[in-house]
Order: structure tokens, then C-alpha cells, then sequence
């Protein structure tokens, strides 16, 4: 019998079982196979902690498979991915078969690889070892925090924050985090200053600019030019004055390039550059990592990408040293390899960074087997590590002061050249909005004291500007500064914070929603410890000693559950007007910000005496009156001022006419959100509604064109022919968010999926997830109807239109033929789910009480005279809901 190895994905399985033969039978685990059931219990402090884990449907279908595969096996390799959580799963994994008393004289083996290549798999399959307890206590002690917070502090939330939706122990800091730098940018009080430059030429007519930066004999900081008159008066100065050079500063300075990525700068980088969110980078890091196929073969094309180590391998680094001096020259290769020390405290965690499987699959000889995502990433991760072990740029940069006759007045002009441009010819590091480059313009030629013409001289007027809001990049690297998530969570924290609409991109920049701040300034009020910064970074060193052995994970999570289940006490007491007035306090100044005209901002401007301020309703914070119930004024805070200068509020917003029907297209807000209108309902037909469509995320509802409105009232749209079955594909948005459709055939799309401008490569991909759990077998000789099989939750399953007929057990789908396909739907086919109406029990047995007794009274009938309408049940009437 063969052996088994478990691994998560089933990409990487079937890539896996190629490379070890017939002598493994690889399995996927499809991640975790149980979790905590969310349900109060499943973690019982009193009981040390213990945990009660729960199988899902799809769980125990895997263990199942894996339970077959092992009968008669010798060997069990748990193979998931190299980090805590693929410890996690296959501890997971063993502990259900232990439970189950599968794995009687069966050695369990861990094995690790941190690229799925041939060698890489053979070399982890040579070396198994056993399951790191460390690793799995300090998933263990992760897993019981983020319950416990979660389910103790999110009950308390929605007692006293009505309308909140959850807090989790890392989101909420992230969230802090964006809400509080939001609180800066509002109180932010811009400051006046101006810079003077000055136009000036060589003896050899070369001309420059220069800064003026000494005034007077004084050295001029920002604010000393505050005002007009000062900036006039100080370029009449310059613009009067003649200038000589008073020294030259030449010096070479060296730039190395960067490390190799982790997976915080991966997702850095690729916001910055590819404008990429942190999730579609890890998905699309993920499908790279497990492989693609190139000339008949699955290849993985990029290291394990959930990391935080610099390092790569030696024989990695000698081929990309020898790949660069082959391809760009010997000059661009170091005399020593370059080696990076990893900046992260968890050195149980510390893997080799992101890197190519091989610097030979350069990005070009790869991007035909790569969609348009996977080929940007690729070039990013391949570029930075060959960079990486480039030689340094050289910058030449010179400084030159300029002076007048008495020397009180100077300014000072810079700029650098590329001498020689290293690692800068393949790769440079992308820049933050706020970051400034430092390197100048080239300057001409000149020595000290030559003396110059002075051209126009401007004086330019500035302001000081907020600092910005967090980017996807930015929030990542500060998360990463003070210490708090893991290479594996941030993008998940990213997502969780706007599926639960507490922020919103706009521009890749993070707005807090009132919701958000909300829930912030109840944390910070009644709960500050657990949104610190700096208590939840000693809390991660904490669990990083964990998984490094060096403390008790029961230990840590006792201490942490006496101060917390004692904070989450004290607030049971907690009245709904002490909730109010601390957020009335904290949030005052941006319901109520201070009016232009000196005004009371709080005045109520519908009785013109009360004073507004929170409450707390039903469904959530509101804007209300103090002289409720005679003043019933109320506002709603979910609404930006956007939206009240759109007049979302009092009506609909007309966008423009149909110009091919003339109706109106208008927006609206329902209680789902914004949605959008063509025309307005027919009074005589009132079976007759107007076409609306939701507004997708990623488009914003306040400022949607015309054109954009029509586009998805006109969904589905075409999309184009499917290369290689030349069948139509389209796509359009469904109950559950964007989707491609081909034939009866559909693919999901992503959220930040655009409907409107997918292009045919993406659907295509979208499609070949779907179309690899479905085989065509022809047409049904009566229609002409395509007949196919397809995976289904409960086996596989053939499909003709709407009927369908499962598989006999332990059939394999590939071996199924037409013909068979067909007599089994003959034989057993029945509708698909959902399409007929059902029958209820309630109106069946009506059905089976009246047959029976008609017949009953039949009997009992002399002559036709005596059957009468008496003995025939009444057809009870079937509600519709009974009826669906």
C-alpha cells in the first residue's frame, strides 16, 4: 500500500503527488479540518482552558478520505505549510485520526518545504520530524485569546453600543490606529511659510536654482517667512544682491539595495507600486507559491510567502550571483554575497524570505502562463531578489552655497548623479505619497568664486499639511513598527475592518466611519488597556516566547483572563448614559465642529433652543435633541457630509436620461444602502417595477457617473468568447457579489473585481476553478443540451438542464461516458434543487386525508344521488412561503 501525505490545498497536492510517484497517495486538507464552534463554551477558563473543537461538513469529508487512504499504509506525512497555522492543521489533522483510533501502527511524520520544487519536496520527504509543540501551544494560546476577547467584549459592545457589530483584540488597535490619525488631520491647524528660489547662471551660461537659506546673517527656519511681506521683502533682497560661489561640497555616497521581501514589505511594495490590496497580494502570492503550469508541468514559481525573514538560501544566492554576472556583467555583482539580518523577534518564525523557486524562470519566459496579477507580482518578487544581491549604486552629490558681498545673504543649491547604477538598473524601492526624494537635479560646473548673474527670483507660498491618512502600505508597516499582528494576519485585519464598515477606502487611504469611531471611543473610554499599542505588542512578545519555548501558554492566558474577565465585570454596571456622555466627550469635536460664523455648534436647528448631541437607539448612535419628545429633530450619523451636500437624504439624485429610452436614472437610498433607478413606477401597472441594480463595492455611491450607472443596469454584460470552447461568457453581479457566467457554468469574482471593465483574461481564470470540477460528455441526443458532470458537496453528480442524478458510490467522474450519463438521468434523475415547488408535508396528508376518505364514502354510497360535495375535503389554501 502506498503511504500519505496531507498538505492544505489540493493545487499543491496534485503538484506533489507527480513529484514523489505511485508510492504516495497525497491528500489535501483544504486547511483547517475543525474549529472552535462559535458558541459561548468552546473555551472554558476554569478548566485550564480546555477547548472544544468542532468537525465541519467539509472537514470530516477529508479526514474521511485521508481515513481511507491509510488503510493498510505505514506512514502518515503531515505536510502543511511551514508556519504556525500548518503546525496548527496538522496537529489538527492527527489529533482527529488519534480520536478516532485510526493511526494504530502508523508512524506520523512532519515534514516541511518552503518551495514546492522537486529537490526541495525529495530533501523534506528524506528529513521528517516531529510535530513542533511549541509552535502548536502558542496557536493554541492565539486561537483562545482572539475567542475569549471576541466573544466576551462583543456582547458588551452590542448592550451597550447598539449597532456595533464586533471587537477583535488586533483589528480593534488597527482600527484605533486609523481613527485616532483621523482625529489629527480634523484638530490639524494649517501654518503659513514661503520659500524664496532664485534663477542664476555660470560665467559658461549654465543656469540653476538655488534656495535662499541665510537672511540677514541668519539662518532662516520654516516660520521666519510667515507672511507676504517678509517673502517680498526678502526676494527683493536676493533679486538686488550679487552672488558668488561661496564653496562647492562634491562627495560619493553608496545606496544598497533592499532585502528580499517578507510578507509585510511584499504587501507594502505591491500596494505602492501595483496598487494592490493585502488580500489580493496574498491570494495571488498564494497561486504563484502553488504553482503554475509551464510546458506540461506544475511549477512553483516563488518561496512560502508568509514570512518575516530576510534570509535566503545559499544555493539561491550563488544562482542569482551567477545569473547577474552572466546577464548584466560582472561589475554589477558583489565581491561578497550580500547577507540580511531579520528585523523580527519571532525567530521560530523567521523563514527564508520571498523569493524565485529559480532565478532562471525570469519574468518574461513566464508570463504566458501567468494572468495579468500573477505577472505583476511575479516581476515585483523576482526584480527585488536578484536586486538584492546586486552591487550598490554610487551617487555622486554636490552641495553649493551661494553668497553675497557681505556674505548675510546665502542660499544653497544640491544635486546628485548616478555614478554608476547598480542594483538602481533593475530595481527601485517604491516611495510613500508623503515621502520626499531626496536627490536633486544635476548642476553644472563650478568652482568657488565664480561669480553669477542673478536671474528671476519668485517667493512661493506654503502650508503646512496634515499628516496622512493610512494607506494599505503605511497601516502594514506601522502595525509592524510597534509590534502588533503577524505576517499571516494582516491582510485578514485589512478586510475584517471593512466588511464590518467601521472604515472605507477612498483614494487607497483609510476614513474612518462614524460606526468605526464609535466603537473606538467605547474602547478607549471603558476598555483602554486592550486597545493600547503597547499592551498588545508585550502581548505578541508573549506568545512569540510561547511558540519559542520559553513560556507556559496556560501561564500566559491566566494572566491575561484575570484582568480582562475583571475590566469586561466592572462595565455590567455601566449605564447607557455614562456610554454617552464619554462618547459625547471624546467625539464632540467632530459631530459638532466649530462654525465658521462663531456660532453654537450643538444649537438645535429645528427648535432653536435644545442642544444636540449622542443617543443611543435601537440601531445604533443617532444625533438627537435635549428638548425630546416636544423636539423630535434627528440625525443620522451614518450620513457623511457628502451625501447631505448630494441630498441623498430628502430624495433620490438624478445622474442623467436613458439615452436610449429617456427615463431617468437617479440614485437612491434603501435600507441596504445606495442602489440605482431607471424610470419610476408604473401607478396603473403595479405589477410593473423599474429596474435597479446595488451599487457594487469599490464604486462610490456620491460621486457614480452616468455612465458607470448605466453600464450596471445593462448587466450581465458580454465579456467575449472563451478561447478554447468559443462559448459566450459574460458577467454581472448576483445576491452574493460579482460573477462571471459561461453556459450554465459560473465563477466568482473578487470584490475589487470591476464588472464593468473585466477583461476576458480574468473571467477566464475565474471560469478554470469552476470548469476544473466539471467535465462536458456532449450533447443529450434529444436537445443538443450539453451533459456534463460535476463535483458536488455530497459526491460527484451529471447534469442535463435542470435535472441531475448522483453518481453511484465510489464512482470516478473522469471514467463516466455519455451513454452512462444518460440512462442514469433516465433512471434517477430528478429536478434541481430549488427550481419546483415544494410540496408540503401539511398539504400532502391534506391531499391523502381526502382521497382516502372520498373512497371511504364511495363505498358507502347506494346511488349517485348521495355523493355530495359534504364528504369532499376542503382544498386547504398553501401560503407561498409553505409552498417554496
Amino acid at each position: 500500500m502506498t503511504d500519505v501525505v496531507v498538505v492544505e490545498s489540493p493545487a499543491k497536492a496534485k503538484t506533489i503527488n507527480k513529484y514523489l510517484g505511485s508510492g504516495y497517495t497525497v491528500l489535501a486538507s483544504f486547511g483547517h479540518v475543525r474549529d472552535l464552534p462559535p458558541k459561548d463554551g468552546s473555551v472554558r477558563p476554569d478548566e485550564n482552558f480546555a477547548m472544544s473543537w468542532q468537525t465541519d461538513e467539509r472537514g470530516a469529508k477529508q479526514i474521511a478520505a485521508i481515513a481511507k487512504a491509510l488503510k493498510g499504509a505505514k506512514n502518515l506525512y503531515l505536510a502543511t505549510d511551514p508556519d504556525r497555522e500548518g503546525e496548527a492543521i496538522s496537529w489538527h489533522v492527527r489529533s482527529v485520526l488519534e480520536d478516532k483510533k485510526l493511526l494504530k501502527n502508523i508512524n506520523v511524520h512532519r515534514v516541511t518545504f518552503n518551495e514546492i520544487t522537486k529537490s526541495a519536496v525529495e530533501t523534506a520527504m528524506a528529513g521528517p520530524r516531529n510535530l513542533d509543540q511549541p509552535l502548536i501551544d502558542a496557536y493554541l494560546a492565539r486561537r483562545a485569546l482572539d475567542y475569549l476577547v471576541g466573544f466576551t467584549l462583543s456582547p458588551v459592545l452590542w448592550r451597550k453600543l447598539p449597532g456595533s457589530r464586533s471587537a477583535g483584540r488586533v483589528q480593534s488597535v488597527a482600527l484605533r490606529l486609523i481613527c485616532e490619525r483621523e482625529a489629527e488631520i480634523e484638530v490639524f491647524k494649517a501654518r503659513e511659510y514661503w520659500t524664496v528660489t532664485g534663477n542664476f547662471s555660470t560665467p559658461k551660461n549654465a543656469n540653476f536654482q538655488a534656495r535662499l537659506t541665510h537672511l540677514n546673517g541668519q539662518k532662516l527656519s520654516q516660520f521666519d517667512l510667515n507672511n507676504e511681506s517678509l517673502a517680498f521683502a526678502a526676494r527683493d533682497k536676493v533679486q538686488s544682491s550679487q552672488f558668488t560661489v561661496q564653496s562647492v561640497e562634491k562627495k560619493r555616497v553608496k545606496r544598497n539595495p533592499p532585502a528580499p521581501f517578507t510578507t509585510s514589505t511584499l504587501q507594502q511594495e505591491a500596494s505602492r507600486k501595483l496598487g494592490m490590496s493585502a488580500q489580493v497580494t496574498m491570494r495571488t502570492a498564494q497561486q504563484l507559491y502553488e504553482g503554475v503550469d509551464l510546458s506540461g508541468e506544475t511549477v512553483g514559481l516563488i518561496t512560502y510567502m508568509r514570512t518575516d525573514g530576510v534570509t535566503m538560501a545559499q544555493e539561491a544566492v550563488s544562482s542569482i550571483r551567477s545569473h547577474i554576472q552572466s546577464t548584466l556583467g560582472a561589475e554589477y555583482v558583489p565581491q561578497h554575497a550580500r547577507l540580511y539580518a531579520t528585523k523580527a523577534k519571532n525567530a521560530q518564525e523567521a523563514h527564508e524570505a520571498i523569493r524565485p523557486t529559480s532565478v532562471q524562470y525570469t519574468p518574461k519566459d513566464v508570463a504566458h502562463a501567468l494572468t495579468t496579477d500573477q505577472k505583476k507580482l511575479y516581476d515585483l518578487i523576482w526584480k527585488r531578489s536578484v536586486a538584492s544581491q546586486m552591487q550598490s549604486a554610487e551617487l555622486d552629490q554636490v552641495a553649493i552655497t551661494l553668497a553675497d558681498a557681505q556674505k548675510q545673504t546665502l542660499l544653497r543649491a544640491t544635486g546628485s548623479t548616478i555614478a554608476f547604477e547598480g542594483f538602481l538598473k533593475l530595481y527601485i524601492e517604491g516611495r510613500d505619497d508623503n515621502t520626499e526624494e531626496e536627490e536633486g537635479k544635476l548642476l553644472p560646473s563650478m568652482t568657488e568664486g565664480d561669480r553669477l548673474s542673478t536671474g528671476a527670483v519668485s517667493a512661493e507660498q506654503h502650508f503646512t499639511q496634515p499628516p496622512p491618512r493610512y494607506s494599505e502600505a503605511s497601516l502594514v508597516k506601522k502595525m509592524e513598527e510597534i509590534g502588533i499582528g503577524r505576517p499571516s494576519t494582516y491582510a485578514s485585519i485589512l478586510s475584517v475592518l471593512r466588511d464590518r464598515n467601521y472604515v472605507k477606502l477612498e483614494a487607497r487611504r483609510f476614513l474612518p466611519e462614524d460606526r468605526g469611531r464609535l466603537v473606538t471611543a467605547f474602547l478607549t473610554s471603558f476598555f483602554e488597556r486592550y486597545v493600547d499599542t503597547g499592551f498588545t505588542a508585550s502581548l505578541e512578545e508573549q506568545l512569540d516566547d510561547i511558540s519559542g519555548g520559553r513560556a507556559d501558554w496556560h501561564d500566559v492566558m491566566a494572566a491575561f483572563w484575570q484582568d480582562f474577565s475583571n475590566a469586561v465585570e466592572q462595565t455590567k454596571d455601566l449605564k447607557i448614559s455614562d456610554v454617552i456622555d464619554a462618547l459625547d466627550e471624546d467625539l464632540g469635536e467632530h459631530f459638532f465642529p466649530t462654525k465658521s460664523d462663531g456660532g453654537d455648534p450643538r444649537l438645535c436647528t429645528a427648535c432653536g433652543t435644545g442642544r444636540l448631541g449622542l443617543r443611543l437607539g435601537k440601531f445604533g448612535a443617532f444625533i438627537g435633541c435635549s428638548n425630546y419628545p416636544t423636539c423630535q429633530f434627528t440625525r443620522r450619523l451614518v450620513v457623511d457630509e457628502a451625501e447631505a451636500e448630494e441630498g441623498l437624504n430628502d430624495g433620490p439624485k438624478m445622474l442623467g436620461e436613458d439615452p436610449e429610452t429617456g427615463e431617468n436614472i437617479t440614485i437612491r437610498r434603501g435600507p441596504y444602502g445606495l442602489y440605482i433607478q431607471k424610470g419610476e413606477p408604473n401607478p396603473e401597472d403595479k405589477k410593473a417595477k423599474p429596474k435597479r441594480t446595488t451599487i457594487p463595492k469599490g464604486i462610490d455611491g456620491n460621486h457614480i457617473t452616468l455612465e458607470q450607472a448605466l453600464g450596471l443596469l445593462s448587466l450581465p454584460r458580454f465579456v467575449g468568447l472563451h478561447p478554447e470552447t468559443g462559448e459566450k461568457i459574460e458577467a454581472g453581479l448576483g445576491r452574493f457579489g460579482p460573477f462571471v457566467k459561461m453556459g450554465s457554468i459560473y465563477g466568482a469574482l473578487d470584490k475589487d473585481d470591476d464588472v464593468l471593465t473585466l477583461g476576458l483574461n480574468r473571467a477566464v481564470d475565474s471560469l478554470a476553478k469552476k470548469l476544473a470540477s466539471i467535465r462536458n460528455l456532449g450533447a443529450h441526443p434529444k436537445d443538443k443540451e450539453t451533459v456534463m458532470v460535476r463535483k458536488g458537496r455530497f459526491g460527484p453528480y451529471v447534469q442535463h438542464g435542470q435535472t441531475i442524478a448522483n453518481l453511484p458510490k465510489d464512482s470516478d467522474m473522469d471514467a463516466v461516458t455519455l451513454e452512462e450519463a444518460i440512462d442514469l438521468l433516465a433512471e434517477k434523475g430528478k429536478p434541481l434543487k430549488g427550481k419546483v415547488k415544494k410540496t408540503t408535508s401539511k398539504t400532502k396528508k391534506s391531499k391523502e386525508k381526502a382521497t382516502s376518505t372520498k373512497a371511504t364514502d364511495e363505498k358507502k354510497m347506494p346511488t349517485p344521488r348521495s355523493t355530495k360535495k359534504k364528504n369532499t375535503p376542503t382544498k386547504k389554501k398553501v401560503s407561498k412561503k409553505e409552498a417554496e
